[in-house]
């Protein structure tokens, strides 16, 4: 099943400054002032590779990474390891903790499988980490993925391996971050065994990985392929680790002729309960009681000062609506979302949602409120989490939900440890 190895990171050395002023979050959730700013603080922060700029950005990003390991900014480490990863946090008024390890896994492609994606991609954004990765041969930031354990055996090796002293450990927001290395050639034997027949289920990180097999096979095409590019940085965690949290994303409607939100809920009266609310602070709470319940619901903000609630009334109805698809497909929100509102009331279809025509996403409740009341958006749907349960049953269904249909919590930093494909 899946194969995983340990390698020999690329790392920041001291030279290059204090490394909670070198990290930054992934790419795609940095806003060009929050760029900026990371710049500000430290001009040898990673964000200069995971997201370059100028003329000829991706150029540039391979040219600073190769001046980089010539002066010696970057290092690789001497010896394989794996790299044990924690981050501590709060989420929903509780204090948190989740915990992993970094390695390199083989790629293979989905039919195999072995592993399993959960989420349609965008093409725009492969494009864009495909001309990166060719002109960088690294990958700096690593994939998210979760692995089924009944024992939680490897868990339990990673808090041995990690009750020591962490390599490192700083504060970036409101999350806590902490890095141990292992060396332990046994150690590592161990924990590699423990993947012998296990699949791995992508969390986050899709279009990074799609990225990894395109550039796969186009240093194969190239006549350039070592067996490195083989390979992808990855981050594993246990399914049922208690630190995982998945937060909804939000839909946001925009750019539709001839809107109109009573027509819409009078549409929606055949399908759902449509209850008026007053004040938009007791979305949430109700919401999650629903979520609680195991029900189907969504809350609409057209604007002023109330809401609507939409219950499924009959899940059921999903069956027919989309008869090719597993259950675990058809039971999810966002289906019910996607297939009988977007779609069929609203006239979105995939495509349009693929290229965010009339379709944009927030993961923040009060941005989604605030987009509708600035006149941003004509309408806005929110949300409940998708239940890592189901994320598991969908992708083991050999089927992907949605775009932008989970969101995990939080991201993982960039910059810690890098993963050069030479």
């Amino acid at each position: 099943m899946a194969e995983i190895k340990p390698f020999r990171g690329l790392r920041y050395t001291a030279e290059a400054g204090d490394i909670a002023k070198l990290t930054c979050p992934p790419y795609d959730i940095i806003r060009p002032q929050e760029r900026a700013a990371f710049l500000g603080e430290n001009p040898n922060n990673v964000i200069r590779l995971e997201l370059p700029e100028g003329e000829d950005p991706y150029r540039q990003a391979g040219e600073t990474y190769r001046s980089w390991l010539k002066n010696g900014i970057l290092r690789r480490d001497t010896d394989p390891g794996l790299y044990v990863y924690e981050e501590e946090f709060e989420a929903r008024g509780y204090r948190k903790k989740v915990k992993g390890f970094l390695c390199r896994v083989r790629l293979e492609e989905f039919s195999k499988g072995i592993i399993l994606p959960h989420e349609e991609t965008l093409s725009k954004v492969k494009e864009d980490r495909f001309n990166l990765m060719k002109a960088t041969g690294c990958n700096f930031s690593p994939v998210y993925s979760l692995y089924m354990d009944e024992t939680h055996a490897t868990t339990a090796r990673l808090d041995a391996l990690s009750s020591g002293k962490p390599r490192y450990e700083f504060s970036g927001g409101a999350v806590t971050h902490r890095m141990w290395l292992v060396n332990d050639k046994e150690a590592i034997r161990a924990i590699c065994g423990d993947f012998e027949n296990r699949r791995l289920y992508i969390a986050d990180g899709h279009h990074r990985y799609e990225t990894a097999l395109n550039y796969r096979n186009w240093r194969r095409g190239q006549g350039t392929a070592t067996g490195a590019e083989d390979y992808v940085m990855m981050m594993l965690v246990d399914m049922e680790h208690d630190g995982l949290v998945v937060f909804p994303t939000h839909r946001l409607v925009r750019g539709l002729k001839d809107f109109s939100a009573e027509k819409l809920l009078k549409a929606c009266e055949g399908r759902f309960e449509v209850a008026p609310r007053e004040n938009t602070d007791t979305i949430e709470p109700a919401l999650e009681d629903l979520y609680r319940l195991g029900k189907k619901a969504f809350a609409f903000y057209g604007g002023g000062s109330g809401w609507t609630l939409l219950v499924l009334r009959d899940p059921g109805a999903m069956d027919e609506i989309l008869p090719g698809k597993s259950e675990a497909y058809r039971n999810l929100d966002v289906s019910v979302l996607h297939s009988l509102i977007l779609e069929r009331y609203l006239g979105i279809d995939r495509e349009n949602m693929a290229n965010q025509v009339n379709l944009a996403y927030t993961r923040s409740f009060r941005e989604a409120v605030a987009s509708v009341q600035k006149g941003e958006s004509q309408c806005a749907f929110i949300l409940n989490p998708t239940r890592v349960e189901e994320i598991r049953d969908v992708a083991a269904a050999g089927e992907k939900m949605p775009q932008k249909s989970t969101y995990f919590y939080p991201k993982l930093i960039t910059g810690l440890v890098m993963n050069p494909l030479d």
